[in-house]
């Protein structure tokens, strides 16, 4: 993995910054994006810096839903690092955008305004397409490449209450499978890797209840997972959809693999 370049978006919290902080530690150059939050991607970004004395992070303010922006951090990492290995679209907006309450209170479809719904549909399911569309010419170009669109449970796009968050992500499982068949055989893979169960993340509302708190998964778990997916040694693994909460050090190739229909 040393010597890659990974543009990471939505880096300055939650799995976003896990995967940041584990792909710069694996020797990985990173590109760290955040649309608005800059003092989340900026210590992301510290943090990183304090532990190399290599340059291997680069920090951007940067939204997933415009398509010069999204031209513009392929090419910052091309013009910083000069190649461009992965992208990770993590970049999201979740259920607390509908309402604070929505673990307890269901919000009915019709009952979410249209600014709410185009600004969730437009992040979880342009911002993939608009990055990626940004990222795989290099990517071809160079002949190898990894996109890793991180997704959720079935569970949770079939839930009561959570439109649009569950159709915007089950939109994204469609590109995954689609994308990968059309970059089939050319070095550049698809794949789709979720933590396998809630995870305290920024979408998680503050006031939750303790003990349910406690129960969530931490970040941290789709980072061992993501090393793999994204180094040759998953050339093979395209189209997937995979639990990291199922990783297993000792069988990688055999992780948490889901299936598209459960």
């Amino acid at each position: 993995m040393a010597g890659r370049v990974a543009i990471v978006t939505g880096a300055g919290r939650g799995l976003g910054r896990a995967m940041a902080l584990g792909l710069a530690r694996a020797g990985v150059r990173v590109v760290a994006t955040a649309a608005r939050e800059w003092a989340e991607v900026e210590q992301v970004a510290t943090e990183i810096r304090g532990e190399y004395d290599e340059e291997r992070v680069l920090p951007l303010l940067a939204d997933v839903t415009r398509e010069a922006d999204c031209e513009r951090v392929v090419s910052a990492a091309l013009q910083h690092w000069q190649r461009l290995d992965i992208l990770v679209n993590n970049a999201g907006r979740g259920m607390k955008y509908v309402s604070e309450r929505f673990l307890t209170e269901p919000t009915r479809f019709w009952e979410v305004t249209p600014e709410t719904w185009r600004m969730v549909i437009e992040t979880n399911v342009n911002g993939p397409f608009l990055m990626a569309r940004a990222a795989v010419p290099h990517m071809l170009a160079a002949g190898w490449g990894r996109i890793v669109n991180i997704s959720m449970n079935h569970e949770t796009m079939r839930r009561r209450g959570f439109s649009p968050y569950g159709p915007s992500k089950a939109a994204l499982e469609s590109e995954t499978v689609i994308w990968a068949q059309d970059l089939e055989g050319t070095g550049v893979t698809v794949n789709a890797l979720l933590p396998g169960g809630a995870t305290l993340t920024g979408m998680i509302p503050h006031d939750l209840d303790e003990h349910i708190r406690a129960q969530l998964l931490d970040p941290k778990v789709v980072v061992a997972p993501l090393l793999w997916l994204a180094s040759p040694a998953a050339d093979h693994i395209n189209g997937r959809r995979l639990l990291a909460n199922c990783w297993r050090d000792d069988d990688p190739a055999a992780f948490g693999d889901a299936g598209w229909g459960g």
